[in-house]
């Protein structure tokens, strides 16, 4: 990496923090699409159109953000504004990004979530929560050949590559809030088989064992927390690698809301702008209202902010360590699997034969005709809103 923003002078062409606050916050309001339309959006304001980075330092920042846990495509935000204008940019850049998203779901949860929502809006919510599934699958089709090109060409390498993967999908759907762990654990696993090193290594990856153990005991707002601290901070993948790590907690350990509700929380992180992980406000909001949506949102982004804001000046050596390399190669796979793994529980919480319909044409409309997520869910749920009202069951 070329140089991070605390060890370059500032250039006079280099943007205020209101310029940060309006262009950032511009990206927050218009960001549908996820990760990649984060970057791309990123990249036209930062290197095309403003010219404030070059194109291998933009590139740079994607492959260091890609290797920590939590929301890349914030990370990026977060860091492309740190190198603009160090702490205060990347603090000032990344809320911008993060908010516009954050109230519009939020106002969404409230909406989806009420006691007694329009007939309309439950029908419009159970359309969209059927096509979930199918969003799912093409988040995991999407992340194979990248994953499965790292792994290498050898046959061990492959075929580690395969039984990760079938670990992960089996972890999502039987040991959903443990997923963390088997990560963790097919990562560790690829460091010492490509870096010959079987040392413990300070406890990392460990350390999770034993909150992961005690944290649900515990509920209330700090049971909400911990949920979020993993979205946020154990997550390798970003995206729909938090699907399993909440669907469990939030329906069936903490009952803060049904399998349907999960459902549109999922959906509601599709079809906002801004990061997916904004999905945790809406298990936040069902667990505590909006001071839960807001707590859930600060745990989950937080680490993130500190991972860039104490790690940038570090990314060359994390990019060049072979063991974080290797773990990555572990994991990925896992993070795959896991992926679609999920979309087994959420087909399974459908409640009524027409979303079924729903998920197949939703599978078709992204898997063959490979056109876009938010297209789908809103289709899906104007053909649920029919559904309510010409009397198909929604509840």
């Amino acid at each position: 990496m070329s140089g991070g923003a605390e060890a370059t002078p500032r250039r006079p062409s280099d943007p205020g923090l209101a310029t940060i606050a309006r262009e950032w916050g511009r990206i927050g309001c218009v960001g549908f699409g996820g990760p990649p339309a984060h970057i791309a959006l990123l990249r036209e304001l930062c290197v095309k159109r403003r010219g404030w980075l070059s194109e291998t330092d933009f590139e740079d920042g994607v492959a260091a953000t890609n290797l920590l846990p939590g929301p890349a495509s914030t990370q990026l935000a977060i860091y492309t504004a740190w190198r603009l204008r160090g702490v205060a940019g990347a603090v000032v850049g990344g809320v911008c990004f993060i908010v516009p998203g954050l109230v519009l779901i939020l106002v969404l949860a409230a909406l989806f979530l009420a006691g007694h929502p329009p007939l309309a809006v439950r029908g419009a919510a159970a359309g969209a929560g059927a096509a979930v599934a199918a969003v799912a699958v093409h988040a995991a089709w999407g992340l194979v050949p990248g994953s499965w090109k790292r792994a290498g060409t050898s046959r061990s390498a492959r075929a580690r590559w395969i039984c990760y993967s079938v670990l992960g999908a089996t972890a999502a759907v039987l040991v959903g809030p443990w997923l963390v762990v088997v990560m963790i654990g097919t990562g560790l696993v690829e460091v010492a088989v490509r870096t010959g090193d079987r040392r413990p290594r300070s406890g990392r990856g460990v350390a999770p064992l034993p909150l992961a153990a005690v944290a649900p005991a515990t509920g209330g707002l700090l049971a909400l927390a911990w949920v979020a601290f993993k979205v946020g901070a154990l997550s390798y993948g970003g995206g729909f690698v938090i699907i399993p790590l909440m669907q469990h907690d939030a329906v069936h350990t903490y009952h803060w809301m049904s399998d349907a509700q999960f459902l549109n929380a999922v959906a509601l992180g599709q079809v906002t702008p801004g990061p997916v992980v904004q999905t945790v406000a809406v298990v936040g909001y069902a667990a505590a209202g909006v001071g839960g949506g807001l707590l859930a949102a600060l745990v989950a982004f937080g680490p993130s902010f500190l991972f860039v804001v104490g790690g940038a000046s570090h990314f060359d050596r994390l990019r060049a360590d072979a063991r974080v390399q290797a773990f990555l190669t572990g994991a990925g796979p896992t993070v795959v699997g896991a992926i679609a793994g999920s979309a087994i529980p959420l087909a399974a919480a459908l409640q009524h034969l027409w979303q079924f319909g729903i998920l197949a044409a939703a599978a078709g409309w992204l898997l063959v005709a490979r056109r876009g997520v938010v297209s789908a869910l809103i289709a899906a749920g104007v053909l649920g809103a029919g559904a309510a009202v010409i009397g198909w069951p929604v509840g």
